[in-house]
């Protein structure tokens, strides 16, 4: 490939297609986002208060982008959502228990892991990177959970994102989630 070629890949091909604003779509998204992640908190606070468990991480803030805002998206359906938190979570942990003495390579091989993980199980969902990262570079509170992490929040938060998704996205006629479960 010669330098034109691949300086024309990185061009792209034109302009964004989030070019039409639908301002009604707008809002179911921001309901949705605001009851999911708001659903993780209240449950946090009235479940796990006092344990080392939690439900509420940063990767349901990625999450919700896609399963509120970007519905369509093959990386927005369930099978992506909650199989490849599951399946990051799992190489999170076990990159962090295999090389937690050298943090920087546990994150890296945590991800990288992760990405081919789900690429195999047909469940790519680019949260799942973070889900996986946390696990290595996370508080100690995540380290303490080791393999329940998978579960908790990990899992069971995924399947809440879900569950409001499935309500929220098909009160609106036009809105339609999942696209498809497998």
């Amino acid at each position: 490939m010669n330098f034109n070629d691949y300086y024309n890949k990185i061009r792209g091909k034109g302009i964004s297609s989030y070019t039409n604003i639908d301002l009604y779509d707008v809002f179911w998204s921001f309901v949705g986002g605001l009851l999911g992640i708001g659903s993780l908190a209240w449950l946090e606070a009235l479940f796990f208060t006092g344990s080392d468990l939690l439900l509420v991480i940063a990767p349901f803030g990625a999450s919700s982008v896609l399963v509120y805002g970007a519905i369509q998206s093959p990386l927005a359906q369930p099978r992506n959502l909650i199989g490849g938190h599951i399946v990051s979570a799992i190489a999170g942990v076990a990159c962090y228990k295999l090389f937690y003495t050298i943090p920087l390579l546990a994150g890296a091989i945590a991800v990288a892991s992760a990405i081919a993980a789900m690429q195999i199980t047909r469940t790519v969902h680019p949260p799942g990177g973070a889900t996986a990262l946390l696990a290595v570079v996370g508080s100690q509170q995540i380290h303490k959970l080791s393999w329940l992490y998978v579960l908790i929040p990990v899992a069971l938060g995924a399947s809440i994102l879900l569950i409001v998704a499935i309500l929220i996205n098909n009160i609106p006629q036009h809105r339609r989630y999942p696209i498809n479960w497998l």
